[in-house]
């Protein structure tokens, strides 16, 4: 098929300016827009088939370059970026508002009894160890046992640092009580990260050059992207558990949230999902989802196997995940 739209479109790379915080916020924007999970498995195939046709340089009839984007960020939306594979719905970014809203807003609203704390940062780490794994980086496969033995240590030991936090709670005042969920879930990341994405601290990610030549794999490289995917989780995380807290403190001394207690947790959550909306893909553009790194900073043997092969590179690219 041949249609009047060119076919020298790049769309193996955003839309917008990745060198810039604002293009990265855009390309985000998009990408993590909830209303992409509503969308049929029809709608991603016909997406996915799209973008697909046209890197194979055909142009269905009829189709235009802003069609030709929107199937390529549907397409970006639900499939991994290494694999090719269609990652599970939950684990999603498009996902994160939904699913972080109503988690964070239970953990928020029902952080006073234990078994409450225990089941809700339970959920919360279970969820965490699924976006992790869904949105790792590389095309390496894990085997079931890997990936079961890394979800037991990742939700133990995030949920026993979260546990211990929260015993705080009783020793504080009621608004810095609100907040200990937040250095739970901060502390928690720390641990859940790493031990989902393990396998890439061990082996590497893999690595290219500007054209896209696969290079080989760095662990240097998996340490950059995991601790840049930590520190957007936790800036993602800071403004829906850091700012309803102090609106909650101040409703929760009205008359009406007195008369009807139930309210506060549905309000919390609405307050946690206004705050995420803005939030998840502004933090997710804190850093290129193309990452980079001098090969002088790669591990000597890769550096050595780099330059035996010819290959004049001064920096080498590689996804971080999300």
């Amino acid at each position: 098929m041949s249609g009047d739209l060119p076919t020298d479109i790049n769309i193996k790379e955003p839309r917008w300016d990745q060198s810039t915080f604002v293009g990265r916020a855009k390309h985000f924007f998009t990408v993590t827009d909830p209303r992409n999970i509503l969308l049929s498995n029809s709608q991603l195939e016909n997406a996915s088939r799209i973008v697909h046709t046209y890197r194979l340089g055909q142009v269905p009839s009829g189709l235009t370059e802003d069609q030709l984007w929107k199937a390529k960020y549907i397409y970006d939306s639900a499939f991994h970026p290494d694999t090719g594979d269609k990652m599970f719905v939950i684990g999603r970014m498009s996902a994160q508002v939904p699913m972080n809203m109503t988690i964070t807003g239970c953990m928020m609203t029902f952080y006073r009894s234990t078994p409450a704390v225990l089941f809700w940062q339970w959920i919360n780490q279970s969820f965490n160890a699924v976006v992790n794994y869904t949105n790792r980086s590389g095309d390496a496969p894990i085997t079931v046992n890997q990936l079961g033995t890394a979800y037991v240590c990742a939700t133990t030991g995030a949920v026993i640092t979260a546990l211990g936090l929260n015993s705080l709670t009783k020793h504080v005042t009621p608004l810095i009580g609100r907040f200990v969920p937040f250095a739970a879930v901060a502390a928690a990341n720390c641990i859940n990260i790493p031990f989902m994405r393990q396998r890439e601290l061990k082996h590497g990610i893999p690595v290219f050059d500007e054209h896209g030549k696969r290079l080989g794999e760095s662990e240097k490289a998996a340490q950059q992207a995991i601790g840049q995917v930590i520190v957007s989780r936790i800036c993602m995380a800071a403004p829906g558990m850091g700012i309803p807290p102090f609106i909650m403190n101040a409703l929760d001394k009205r008359a009406f949230m007195k008369r009807f207690p139930w309210l506060g947790a549905p309000i919390q959550v609405g307050l946690v999902g206004l705050c995420l909306v803005f939030a998840t893909p502004l933090c997710c553009a804190l850093f290129p989802q193309k990452s980079s790194m001098a090969v002088t900073r790669l591990e000597p043997s890769l550096q050595e196997h780099i330059h035996q092969n010819g290959n004049d590179v001064q920096t080498v690219y590689f996804n971080k995940g999300l």
